[in-house]
């Protein structure tokens, strides 16, 4: 259900630039609309979504930075629902708030909040959520898409902002062609089905009684399942971010180490070329991610180390 919607900005115009100011505005608007009291709320995040926690209410609001994200925040509201249902252990929506909104151009939905201070649960238990979700059957009426990583690729391609170098630009174009070609050869060998989609040690956290609980629900569709465990994967082969201990945990409690399947490389290539297409995409806006963003491209185009990529 979609209430207060309105194409338009605080100024009268299209959503326009997504910065900790405007998303405040979003926050102030939302809030008055569904009788919310916005007095000392805390930005937590400000990235694909703005992050804001009302702490005094045990609300989590979340503003997404694409204006064209209703479907998208349609279809995370009904997962969430569809996972209570099924008593999954994951943030819950607000269930007297009639939402996603849109409000200044800008999606928003009402979360519960599930801890009073952010503390992430373990590979281990990530490992033991992503099994239990992997073997439920979604229901139709979720309307989840089927996973197509290359339309996201081609869309931050074109978002490339002109403080991106074009040799750069068009060096992640061409590894883009050849990866998707690598990737219409595979021979996935998990089960099709529903995945989380961001599937990371940064969606995991403990809530108030120490369960896991999975977060951030925007990303669930229909996929092979080895989309759902290659973050860990890379993380700790490419990146360090995790010890050789906690991947190994991480393998024994799913079952499968995505290490030993053929189409490792390929995968993790492709999905560490979103990730350096994402920082790409921060670049115009944020010195620090320009700066990261030229170290990626330039390991990614001499195969150099990735353990100094910083995590963002």
């Amino acid at each position: 259900m979609v209430s207060g919607v309105s194409g338009d900005d605080m100024t009268g115009g299209r959503a326009g630039e997504f910065t900790a100011e405007t998303s405040l505005h979003v926050l102030q608007a939302a809030c008055a609309e569904v009788g919310l009291d916005p007095v000392g709320a805390r930005l937590m995040r400000l990235g694909s979504n703005a992050v804001y926690d009302l702490a005094d209410l045990r609300v989590i609001v979340r503003i997404a930075a694409d204006p064209d994200a209703l479907p998208e925040m349609e279809r995370a509201v009904r997962v969430a629902r569809w996972l209570e249902a099924e008593e999954f252990p994951a943030n819950r929506v607000m269930r007297d708030v009639a939402q996603p909104l849109v409000v200044g151009g800008r999606v928003v939905t009402f979360w519960e909040s599930v801890q009073d201070a952010e503390e992430y649960a373990s590979v281990t238990e990530l490992a033991d959520l992503l099994k239990r979700l992997h073997w439920l059957e979604e229901p139709e009426s979720l309307g989840l898409p089927y996973y197509d990583p290359f339309a996201k690729v081609r869309a931050s391609l074109r978002g490339l902002g002109r403080n991106v170098r074009p040799e750069d630009a068009a060096f992640l174009a061409e590894r883009a062609d050849r990866l998707e070609k690598d990737y219409g050869r595979l021979d996935f060998v998990l089960p099709f089905g529903v995945i989380h989609g961001d599937a990371n040690i940064g969606n995991i956290l403990r809530d108030r009684s120490g369960r896991a609980v999975l977060i951030d629900l925007d990303g669930f569709a229909l996929a092979p399942r080895e989309w759902d465990l290659i973050l860990t994967a890379i993380y700790y082969e490419r990146y360090g971010w995790h010890s050789r201990e906690q991947y190994e945990s991480f393998v024994h409690h799913y079952g499968f180490d995505l290490m030993n399947w053929p189409g490792y490389p390929v995968l993790a290539d492709l999905r560490e070329l979103k990730m350096t297409l994402w920082m790409g995409g921060k670049a115009a806006a944020e010195p620090r991610a320009a700066e990261e963003f030229v170290r990626r491209v330039t390991a990614i185009r001499t195969n150099g180390s990735r353990r100094d990529w910083g995590a963002f």
